[in-house]
C-alpha cells in the first residue's frame, strides 16, 4: 500500500478557492451554506468565516443524513444520530449544499432527499472540499477545493480538527492485486 498526505496548509488552500469560487459565481446575492454531518458542517462554518467579511445575507445549517443513507452499515449497531439545522426558511432559498469529499455521489443523493423534507429550495448548488471521481450517480459538484486523482478502491480519510483535532487528508492507495 502506498499512501499520500494532504497538510493543513492543502485543507486551507481548498476552503479557500471553495469560498472565492462561491464569491465569484453568486456576487452579493443572498445564498445559504448547508453543510453535511460531519466533515461538512466544519467546511461550511471555514467558508463561511471566509465570506462573512461581505456585506450580503448568508444563511448557515446543519444537516444529518444519517437516515436517508442507502447503506445502513455505516451506521453499525448504536447510530450516531446528530439533529439536523436548519434556523432559516428553505423555500425559494439558494442553497449550497457543502462536503468533504465527493465520490459516488450517494450522500449528496440523501442530502438532497433530507433538505427537501424542509421545502422546495428555488436552487441547491453543491461545493465539495474534496472531489474524487468514481462518481456511480449523476452528481457533480459546482464548487471544487481540491481535485484526487483517485482509483476506485483507494481510501480518502478527511481529518479536521474541529472534528478530529487535526487538519489532514491521507489517501491510501490499494495495490493491484
Amino acid at each position: 500500500m502506498h499512501q499520500r498526505t494532504l497538510t493543513t496548509e492543502d485543507i486551507a488552500a481548498g476552503v479557500e478557492r471553495l469560498a472565492q469560487a462561491i464569491r465569484e459565481k453568486t456576487q452579493g446575492k443572498p445564498i445559504a451554506l448547508v453543510g453535511i454531518r460531519s466533515r461538512g458542517d466544519e467546511v461550511a462554518e471555514r467558508v463561511l468565516n471566509i465570506l462573512s467579511a461581505e456585506d450580503r445575507e448568508i444563511s448557515f445549517g446543519v444537516l444529518d443524513i444519517s437516515l436517508y443513507r442507502d447503506d445502513f452499515e455505516h451506521l453499525h449497531e448504536n447510530p450516531s444520530i446528530q439533529e439536523s439545522d436548519i434556523p432559516f426558511p428553505v423555500e425559494g432559498a439558494h442553497i449550497i449544499l457543502v462536503d468533504d469529499v465527493l465520490f459516488t455521489g450517494r450522500t449528496i443523493r440523501a442530502a438532497l432527499d433530507a433538505l427537501s423534507d424542509y421545502g422546495r429550495p428555488a436552487k441547491v448548488e453543491l461545493a465539495v472540499l474534496i472531489d474524487r471521481g468514481h462518481r456511480e450517480m449523476p452528481i457533480q459538484p459546482d464548487y471544487v477545493g481540491i481535485t484526487l486523482d483517485t482509483r476506485r478502491l483507494d481510501h480518502v480519510w478527511v481529518s479536521l480538527e474541529g472534528t478530529d483535532g487535526v487538519d489532514q487528508v491521507q489517501i491510501v492507495e490499494k495495490e493491484n492485486s
